[in-house]
């Protein structure tokens, strides 16, 4: 089917099941009784004489009934499956067609876009998990995290460090039944029955919306495309979401160096599990100036608090000391958005 066609089968479809109250009285009282004269009909429902005829000739033109032509006229019912399967190939090649004529939604249009409604929520949440190239942050209920398993395995096999958050806590199954190994990086569990539905990718495209967003007919969903706004609800979800919750489960890294992150905690953790020399390079923002700035360097020194709430680095550029921190940095020098990790040298911003 090509996209030219897709006007006239919809409006195909469409009136196919124009049904009005008559047709769909009619319809049913020839089901329930398998066959009716249009006298019968017209005494079993509220449809007007005059208008049974018109009415019964509607459904056999579409298929749904046969017509006996006979003193009186007879109404018989098709069997549904039989009367439906040609609508059933129909639908299925309409759906292909719609599917090849559809276009991902735009993320760079608009900086921020509000969606109203639970499909169009569930979408984003799977392009946000389908676009992230190197880093996915989630938060999702146990509902969701069935919804999506099969995105997240893909993308956890690509290489893909994902950090999962699940609430509630109570809702969540155990480590034993359930491989979270093969969904996520880290799995996290949180109380918290309030706790948003969250997805960030790369730092930049994120997803954001309420638990009850999902349950009732108040939906909305926020969505950043931009990565400075993309990085408000990265950095809410390191400072105030993710450390209170509770490890479930973690799994060692085994990406190779060059690593890429758009988290700094992340960064600073795996840098203070492994052994030897690291260099790097971050592209982020000056503290006290705003501007953008990109600077690559041996890394000196690596800090984070006990509860991993917040991290910083320094590096050694051109002979002077950088100190790097993460969202919202502002004892820093830098407020990182991207950072590059190797083991040889500086590596290029882009060469993770």
């Amino acid at each position: 089917m090509t996209n030219s066609d897709l006007p006239d089968h919809l409006l195909t479809f469409g009136e196919r099941f124009d049904f009005g109250d008559y047709e769909i009285d009619a319809y049913l009282a020839v089901l329930k009784h398998g066959k009716l004269t249009a006298a019968e009909i017209a005494d079993k429902t509220d449809i007007p004489q005059p208008r049974v005829y018109d009415t019964v000739r509607s459904l056999a033109d579409n298929g749904f009934v046969e017509l006996r032509d006979s003193r009186p006229l007879e109404v018989l019912a098709i069997n549904p499956t039989e009367a439906f399967d040609d609508v059933r190939a129909s639908l299925d090649d309409l759906v292909d067609g719609l599917e090849q004529a559809y276009t991902a939604p735009s993320r760079e249009a608009e900086a921020v876009s509000l969606v109203s409604s639970r499909q169009t929520i569930l979408r984003y949440l799977d392009d946000v998990i389908s676009s992230a190239e190197y880093e996915l942050v989630l938060s999702l209920t146990p509902d969701l995290l069935g919804r999506f398993e099969d995105q997240l395995r893909t993308q956890q096999e690509a290489g893909v460090t994902i950090e999962l958050l699940l609430s509630p806590a109570a809702e969540v199954p155990d480590a034993d039944e359930f491989d979270y190994a093969g969904v996520a990086t880290v799995t996290r569990v949180r109380r918290g029955l309030t706790t948003p539905i969250v997805a960030v990718a790369d730092g930049a495209y994120s997803v954001y919306t309420t638990r009850t967003a999902l349950n009732s007919d108040d939906n909305y969903g926020v969505i950043f495309n931009r990565s400075e706004l993309g990085f408000l609800v990265l950095g809410f979800l390191n400072t105030v979401v993710w450390p209170s919750s509770t490890t479930l489960t973690e799994r060692e890294s085994d990406r190779p160096y060059p690593r890429r992150y758009a988290t700094i905690r992340r960064c600073v953790r795996d840098l203070s599990e492994d052994e030897g020399e690291f260099y790097a390079s971050v592209r982020g923002r000056d503290v006290e100036t705003g501007e953008v700035r990109t600077v690559d360097g041996e890394v000196v020194d690596i800090g984070i608090t006990t509860n991993r709430e917040t991290a910083a680095l320094t590096l050694a550029v051109n002979g002077e000391h950088v100190d790097v921190g993460g969202q919202a940095a502002a004892l820093e020098d830098i407020e990182a958005y991207e950072l590059v990790v190797g083991r040889d040298g500086p590596p290029g911003i882009d060469s993770a």
